[in-house]
């Protein structure tokens, strides 16, 4: 069995359009047969929120969404819940520290605490994993 990895919503929402996908994306999808990515628990609101605004651009049906999110579920993916005040506490020093948004410092924790690799195509996620000692899930 492949190793577990936490999943940024950058890699996931790919997956959705087709304009967006790449090989990296392509990749760690497959790694899914093998491997549970972790998500916090944010991560279903961020999914959210992209097909929202998807919709509203009409870029995006609701059918398509309601599809993608049934797709979602397919997959295995573990959301990790947190309670609010660790969220207020913990992640948003952590979001002070490296200088990102609190939704990647909840990936960035997540990745640490879990002493997982992550898979993201944010640049500052990315330069954040790094300093942090956090690898970033490579693919071949």
């Amino acid at each position: 069995m492949s190793e577990n990895f936490v999943i940024d919503n950058s890699v996931v929402m790919t997956w959705c359009f087709k304009d967006e996908k790449s090989r990296y994306t392509d990749a760690i999808l497959d790694r899914l047969e093998l491997s549970t990515a972790v998500v916090p628990s944010i991560w279903p609101l961020e999914v959210g929120n992209v097909l929202l605004v998807a919709e509203r651009k009409k870029s995006l049906s609701e059918a398509d969404s309601t599809r993608f999110i049934a797709l979602l579920f397919e997959l295995p993916i573990m959301i990790e819940q947190e309670p609010p005040e660790r969220m207020m506490r913990e992640i948003l020093a952590l979001a002070r520290e490296h200088q990102i948004s609190t939704y990647d410092a909840s990936y960035l924790d997540l990745a640490m605490r879990k002493g997982l690799p992550i898979a993201t195509l944010d640049n500052g996620l990315i330069a954040s994993a790094k300093r942090s000692q956090v690898p970033i899930m490579m693919v071949s």
